[in-house]
C-alpha cells in the first residue's frame, strides 16, 4: 500500500491469524553497535528494518565497518577495539535517540574526534543527559548551550567511575557501559529504577542487585567478540496489534517470537491486570534474551491503577495503553510519566490534543493524564507530531471508531515498523 501523507483507517471487525513482526528495535540496535564493535564477521538474523536502525548502520559504515544484507540476514565486519577509522563528515543519527545516545559512549573513547546530528525532531531532545556522566568518565563532549544536538566529541583520557544514575534512562546507562567497554579498570554504574537491560544482558555484564538498587559491571574484558543472533520480534510492535485484538470483537491473534525480556512485558502485565486475555507460549533463550508466541483474544477490560514503579518499563507503550483504556471500564489515569515529555513528540500533550479531538474529556498533569467520557462518532483527523508511536496508536484508535478516522503525516510509523498498515489489513475482516 502507498502511503499517504493523510493515512484512513477504516472500522474493521475483528483480527485474526497470526503475525511475525520485524526483530526488536532496542536488540537490533546494539547487535548491529556490537557486531561493529567486534574484529571480524558477526551475524544478525531478523533485524529491524526500522529508519532507526538503518540510521545507526550507516553510522557505523561511516565510521569503516560492513554490512552485506541478505534479506532477513545481515552479515557484519566489524572493526575491533579503537578500529574505527575517522568519518568523514558528520554522522547523522535521523530520529534515533538510540543511535546518537549509544554512540557516544562508543564513541567518547576512540582517538578521533566526531560530530553526531539528527534531524529536526531528534535535535530538540535533550543530550546533557548523556553529556554530564560521560563526562565524569573524563569525555571530552559537549552539545549546545541548550542541551540539545550537535555532540561534538573530541579525544580524551577516560577513566573509571562508580555512578549513580539520575534519570531511569537505559539510554543513559548503556551509554556509559559501552564507554566503560574501552578501560582496563573496572567501573560501577548503579541505578536505582529498572530500565531496559538489553545491553548487559547482550554483553554478558555482571549485576547485583541489592538495597533496591542494581549495580552493574563493566571493563575492556566484557568488548563484544564476533558472535551470531537472531533478533526476537518487537513487543513495543506487537503492542498495538495486542491493543487492537483485546478489543475488536471475535479476535483471535497468535504474535510470533516477541521478545520477552523482563524489562519490557511491562505491557503485557497491565493488559492481563486489566484483564486482557494474553497467554504466553514457545518460550526460548539466546543470547540471554527470552522470547515466546503471544495468544490474545478478544477481552472485556477493566482500568486498573498503574503503579509508578513500572513506568521505566511501559514508557513507549503508554500511547497504545491509553488507547486500551478509553475502551475499558473506569477512567484511564497515568502519572511519573513526565519522561513521556522529552520523546519524539511531548507525548503527553500529543495524547492529550488527539484525545480532545475524540470527544473524551481529559485532564492533563505535568507527569500524566486522566481520560474519561465517550468517543465522539464522527470521523477525525488526528494528528501524529511526527511521532511514530503517536502514529500508530491513533491509526488503531480509528479503526476502532465506528466511522473510522485518520492521522496526518503516517509515513513517520516507518521509524519503527514501516509495514504497519499492510500488516493490519493482512490480519483485518472490515
Amino acid at each position: 500500500m502507498v502511503r499517504e501523507m493523510i493515512q484512513r483507517f477504516e472500522r474493521i471487525k475483528n483480527l485474526k491469524g497470526e503475525l511475525k513482526l520485524c526483530g526488536d528495535k532496542s536488540i537490533s540496535h546494539r547487535a548491529v553497535m556490537f557486531a561493529s564493535m567486534a574484529k571480524g564477521k558477526s551475524l544478525i538474523k531478523n533485524c529491524s528494518g526500522s529508519e532507526d536502525v538503518n540510521s545507526t548502520m550507516k553510522c557505523f559504515e561511516k565510521l569503516g565497518c560492513k554490512f552485506d544484507i541478505n534479506q532477513s540476514e545481515i552479515k557484519v565486519t566489524g572493526s575491533g577495539f579503537k578500529g574505527f577509522t575517522k568519518p568523514g563528515s558528520e554522522l547523522y543519527a535521523g530520529n534515533s535517540g538510540t543511535t546518537a545516545r549509544l554512540m557516544s559512549g562508543i564513541l567518547a573513547a576512540q582517538n578521533f574526534d566526531s560530530v553526531i546530528t539528527g534531524d529536526e525532531s531528534l535535535s530538540t531532545r535533550p543530550m546533557r543527559r548523556i553529556v554530564d556522566p560521560l563526562s565524569e568518565m573524563g569525555a571530552n563532549i559537549s552539545v549546545k548551550e541548550n542541551g540539545t544536538m550537535p555532540i561534538i566529541i573530541m579525544p580524551s583520557n577516560l577513566n573509571p567511575v562508580n555512578y549513580r544514575l539520575k534519570i531511569a534512562s537505559a539510554q543513559v546507562k548503556s551509554a556509559m557501559l559501552l564507554c566503560g567497554l574501552h578501560l582496563e579498570e573496572e567501573s560501577t554504574i548503579i541505578e536505582t529504577s529498572v530500565t531496559r537491560n538489553h545491553t548487559e544482558k547482550m554483553l554478558g555484564l555482571k549485576s547485583i542487585y541489592e538495597n533496591g538498587e542494581s549495580k552493574i559491571f563493566v571493563s575492556k574484558k566484557n568488548y563484544p567478540q564476533p558472535f551470531e543472533i537472531i533478533v526476537p520480534s518487537d513487543i513495543s510492535s506487537a503492542a498495538f496489534f495486542i491493543v487492537a485484538a483485546l478489543i475488536l470483537k471475535n479476535s483471535y491473534l497468535r504474535i510470533k517470537n516477541v521478545s520477552l525480556n523482563e524489562t519490557r512485558t511491562g505491557i503485557v502485565s497491565v493488559l492481563q491486570k486489566m484483564g486482557g486475555k494474553i497467554q504466553i507460549e514457545n518460550v526460548s533463550e539466546s543470547n540471554g534474551e527470552k522470547s515466546g508466541d503471544l495468544l490474545v483474544q478478544t477481552s472485556d477490560l477493566e482500568n486498573k491503577e498503574i503503579e509508578q514503579s513500572i513506568i521505566p518499563n511501559i514508557i513507549d507503550e503508554i500511547p497504545i495503553l491509553s488507547v486500551a483504556g478509553i475502551f475499558a471500564h473506569g477512567n484511564f489515569k497515568i502519572n511519573g510519566a513526565k519522561e513521556l515529555r522529552v520523546k519524539e513528540s511531548d507525548r503527553i500533550k500529543s495524547l492529550c490534543h488527539n484525545f480532545k479531538k475524540a470527544g473524551i474529556i481529559v485532564n492533563e498533569f505535568d507527569d500524566g493524564f486522566e481520560l474519561s467520557g465517550s468517543l465522539s462518532n464522527k470521523e477525525i483527523v488526528f494528528e501524529s507530531f511526527g511521532d511514530h508511536r503517536i502514529a500508530m496508536a491513533f491509526g488503531v484508535l480509528s479503526l476502532l471508531m465506528e466511522e473510522g478516522g485518520s492521522v496526518k503525516n503516517f509515513e513517520c510509523a516507518g521509524v519503527s515498523n514501516p509495514d504497519f498498515v499492510i500488516q493490519l489489513l493482512d490480519l483485518s475482516n472490515k
